[in-house]
């Protein structure tokens, strides 16, 4: 299928049976050819095994992409299974379950997955032959798979403890969400872009009179911080880990359409200035959660207690399994096909090294094998709609919607499991449906706190060199990938998302004002204009 027209002109035919919804939270834009075929048989097998291991009532979920949009369904469960996963519900409440995937994760599955994606960075793609570059793109493509697969795997660890406290609490006290999950925050470091490299390069630049002063000289960013690398001592050698860490990450999104963070250098040194800069605020968190526990009756408060530690204990995965599987890998699958593409196009068979990136894996390695198919302007075509289309142009749904499931008939260990995953993914995905008025928009209230400042409209990583610092980030939606960008940023609005999305998990984490769901804030809001964004109310009013 040529990619070719706009969006509007397309036929949205249904990918299977069943009901579809688009995913425009994740997947703001249309997704290369290469990441429609990796991402479904990946996605569908890590979401059948944690609703297996859970005992949720779904066989998985799936997805698909329809002229190169994200759309997802819940596949039903054989009825056979049902009883079984009944009594696994039990289980997994009574032994607290997650407690053994976050060790898994800790101890095993996090540090593997870094190792390999070091190996894999050890290899420079453009010093290899075809041939070798050809096999290291399958090496790249397989390790992305299983990536993409464990990020998935580990899903419900994220969801189900916090979906619970939701619940639970949310019954108790009639409290919003919004304030319930304030309670998370300073429980996940990753999200705020923390890192034991990024502590030891704060703390070797801010003991480094040179190093400082050659943080904030002018020049072309690249060489800023190929000097600050070369310093000699403990202050290089931790800069370089630190790049290290983070340079190959994807800046945003998961496709391989969009940056890693060295391809950004400018963003990437002024992101590290201000985490240099950065004055710690005192925490309010304690104040937070006596006032939340005061609200819940006296005979439910020390479960109010465990369910706040359960929740809190497992949201570091909700990001971490994103940033330490797929988005590392998607960056090095990435480096490996720009290597590709740069030498396909000094060859003249691409009309841009980036091309290339809209080529699936078989037809990447027979262009560099010599074969003429797909021809350039075929990759161009692609390339040109992707970039002139959003998922605002496509359906949000496909096919007759199920009945809701009736939990009142359900033992209570899988009544308590669906409601818990409902509330989680509720809060991920909603956005909000509050109107808005001239000036004056409506979301979800993210993170509290007001602040003022120009907006910095951002359809596309490759925009975020224009954030300066205070700027509030107005865009469709964020992932976690992004939170080594936050330290630049004075608020955050989104179209898309809910409040377990990663635009407002980052902001909560970093304390800056954020409003997220607002539907139509990238239409409506211009660039530069002078916003107040109030994360306390939910509330984004155009000042200028």
């Amino acid at each position: 299928m040529a990619f070719t027209g706009p969006a509007s002109e397309l036929r949205f035919d249904s990918p299977g049976s069943g009901f579809w919804e688009l995913d425009p939270v994740h997947f703001p834009r249309p997704a290369t050819r290469y990441w429609s075929a990796i991402h479904p048989p990946a996605f569908q097998r890590g979401t059948g095994e944690f609703a297996r291991s859970y005992g949720m009532l779904i066989d998985s979920l799936e997805m698909a992409y329809v002229n190169g949009f994200a759309y997802k369904r819940v596949t039903p469960l054989d009825p056979a299974e049902v009883p079984e996963r009944f009594a696994r519900a039990e289980v997994v409440f009574a032994e607290k379950y997650w407690r053994e995937q976050l060790r898994d994760w800790n101890e095993t599955f996090k540090p593997a997955a870094i190792q390999a994606h070091r190996a894999i960075q050890a290899i420079d793609p453009e010093a290899l032959a075809d041939d070798a570059l050809v096999a290291h793109l399958g090496r790249c493509r397989d390790h992305h798979a299983q990536m993409l697969y464990q990020h998935m795997r580990f899903t419900a660890a994220a969801i189900v403890p916090t979906g619970d406290f939701l619940a639970h609490v949310g019954d108790w006290t009639g409290l919003p969400a919004a304030q319930l999950l304030g309670l998370m925050r300073g429980s996940s470091p990753v999200s705020a872009g923390a890192s034991s490299e990024l502590g030891a390069l704060i703390a070797a630049i801010r003991g480094d009179s040179s190093a400082r002063e050659l943080l904030e000289a002018p020049g072309e960013a690249g060489a800023v911080l190929a000097r600050l690398r070369g310093l000699e001592g403990g202050t290089g050698e931790a800069v370089a880990a630190y790049l290290d860490l983070v340079g190959y990450r994807l800046l945003d999104g998961f496709d391989i359409s969009n940056p890693f963070a060295l391809e950004l250098p400018d963003a990437l040194l002024r992101a590290i200035r201000a985490a240099v800069a950065e004055q710690v605020a005192p925490s309010d968190l304690q104040d937070r959660i006596a006032t939340v526990r005061a609200a819940v009756p006296e005979a439910h408060r020390s479960q109010f207690d465990e369910l706040l530690g359960e929740a809190r204990l497992t949201y570091p995965i909700r990001d971490e399994r994103g940033v330490f599987s797929d988005i590392w890998a998607s960056g090095l699958m990435r480096r490996a096909a720009l290597a590709a593409g740069r030498r396909l196009a000094d060859r003249g068979r691409l009309h841009d090294p980036l091309h290339g990136l809209d080529a699936d894996l078989d037809e990447l390695a027979a262009l560099l094998g010599g074969s003429a198919d797909p021809d350039a302007d075929v990759l161009a075509a692609r390339a040109a709609y992707r970039a002139a289309h959003s998922a605002k142009e496509a359906p949000a749904t496909i096919g007759t919607p199920p009945p809701m499931p009736d939990l009142a008939g359900l033992p209570a260990a899988a009544a308590r499991m669906m409601r818990a995953t409902g509330l989680a993914l509720e809060a991920l995905f909603g956005s909000s449906a509050a109107p808005h008025e001239a000036d004056r928009l409506r979301g979800l209230a993210a993170s509290q706190g007001t602040v003022e400042g120009p907006a910095r409209l951002v359809s596309h990583p490759s925009e975020f060199d224009r954030i300066q610092r205070g700027d509030i980030l107005v865009t469709v939606s964020t992932t976690e990938a992004f939170n080594i960008l936050l330290p630049l940023l004075g608020g955050i609005v989104t179209d898309s998302g809910g409040l377990l999305s990663h635009a407002a998990i980052v902001a909560r984490e970093y304390g800056i004002p954020g409003v997220v769901g607002t539907r139509e804030a990238t239409q409506r809001i211009a660039d530069g204009q002078r916003l107040r964004v109030d994360g306390t109310a939910g509330e984004v009013t155009v000042l200028v």
